[in-house]
């Protein structure tokens, strides 16, 4: 304690010295809270975004199906009844919505264009697809029967508008041809806009009499929370046998919000870098001047008795000690400025593969501010260790004759 004590006397000794060494520090976590803040934020975003738009947390399908069965859904059909996942025992599962992935020509007037279907349970598939925006119209939950929703880019290419009439034609089953005649009740927008350009849904009902097929191609569930996942995943696969059923977290079918996260990661991991590297310079300069200029006050207590050990020890306390303060005010400041900014809001311009810009925020979790600390904390303490080795080392004689 008298150490820490004199310390925080050296540091008061030299209020611009110290002030300055505080305002790197306390820059660089602040720095630090902003931008990973900011990536944080967007992955949250992303990930809710993911699961909210098309995935769920879950997915159940026959096995193999996302592997070799894309080419010939129907061999993988799965029942109609979705007793089996045991949805109304299980606090954790929301929703289990049955869905029946289908393709082919979708016509208006002379336009024909191809598509990617998907056949769902409007009411089961509400709570699962909040992110999904419609842009003009309605949703399924409120249209009749013989109802479609149009991706944005898809009614683009034909020309479509909510209130139209298309007709989809597609292969059955059994390999004989099929079309329906439907009204276009709204179209819709995802974060994927390549999804978008090609993408319609369809009730699962109108969906199997197109395809003559019964059943559905998968399960997705939708639980409480993502955090959920993990158990909720254990809990099925011990009820559901391994060989008729298998169970797919979200994040194996997130392949681009996966790679999304690997880099924004690495791009956390360099601005943490450049700033560790420019606050070890910046205190350990200031320090190698406090060594200096204290040169034959360290030869004095060195003459009286104090070891080179205490020497060390004293000036790694003061680097110490600036982590600290400069930590805990650079996060103090750094939420203060993230809640400001958040309030305010970050335009940002469509990045690749959406349509349209968004309102970005900061969220600073508990994490990433003890992360910021210990980011100030452990490059003073290292950045102290050269200037205390320094003063440590000092000929005793020559200290004292310092400057005389």
């Amino acid at each position: 304690m008298k150490s820490i004590g004199l310390a925080a006397r050296n540091l008061r000794r030299s209020v611009r010295r110290t002030s300055l060494a505080l305002a790197i520090v306390c820059g660089g976590v602040i720095a630090f809270l902003l931008a990973g803040g900011f990536i944080s934020w967007i992955l949250v975003d992303m990930r809710e975004s993911t699961i909210h738009s098309q995935l769920g947390h879950v997915q159940v399908t026959r096995p193999g199906f996302f592997r070799e069965g894309l080419g010939d859904p129907y061999a993988y059909l799965l029942p109609e009844s979705i007793a089996a996942l045991g949805a109304a025992s299980d606090p954790r599962i929301r929703t289990v919505a049955p869905r029946l992935a289908f393709s082919g020509l979708i016509s208006k007037g002379d336009d024909t264009v191809s598509f990617v279907g998907e056949g769902i349970d409007p009411q089961a598939e509400a709570p699962i697809t909040r992110a999904i925006v419609i842009v003009e119209g309605k949703d399924l939950t409120n249209a009749p029967e013989d109802s479609v929703l149009l991706g944005e880019g898809l009614a683009a290419n034909l020309g479509a508008r909510p209130g139209d009439k298309v007709v989809l034609l597609s292969t059955t089953a059994e390999g004989n041809v099929n079309a329906v005649e439907l009204n276009v009740a709204g179209l819709f927008q995802t974060i994927t806009k390549a999804y978008d350009d090609t993408a319609l849904r369809a009730p699962i009902e109108v969906a199997r009499r197109l395809m003559r097929v019964e059943g559905a191609t998968s399960w997705a569930i939708l639980l409480d929370h993502t955090n959920s996942t993990d158990a909720a995943i254990a809990d099925l696969r011990m009820r559901l046998p391994a060989a008729e059923f298998e169970i797919i977290p979200w994040t194996e079918l997130a392949d681009f919000y996966n790679k999304t996260v690997e880099l924004f990661t690495k791009q956390v991991g360099v601005v943490r870098f450049l700033i560790a590297f420019i606050v070890v310079l910046s205190i350990s300069n200031t320090l190698t001047m406090a060594v200096i200029e204290r040169t034959s006050e360290i030869g004095t207590a060195m003459a009286i008795g104090v070891r080179r050990r205490g020497i060390l020890v004293q000036f790694i306390w003061e680097g110490a000690l600036l982590g600290v303060l400069g930590g805990v005010l650079g996060v103090v400041l750094g939420f203060i400025l993230s809640e400001i900014i958040s309030a305010i809001g970050i335009p940002m311009p469509p990045p690749p593969g959406m349509a349209r810009g968004y309102i970005g925020q900061i969220a600073i979790s508990p994490g990433l501010a003890i992360d910021a600390w210990l980011l100030a904390f452990l490059t003073t303490l290292a950045a102290s260790i050269f200037p205390a080795l320094k003063a440590s080392r000092l000929n005793i004689v020559d200290a004292l004759r310092h400057q005389r």
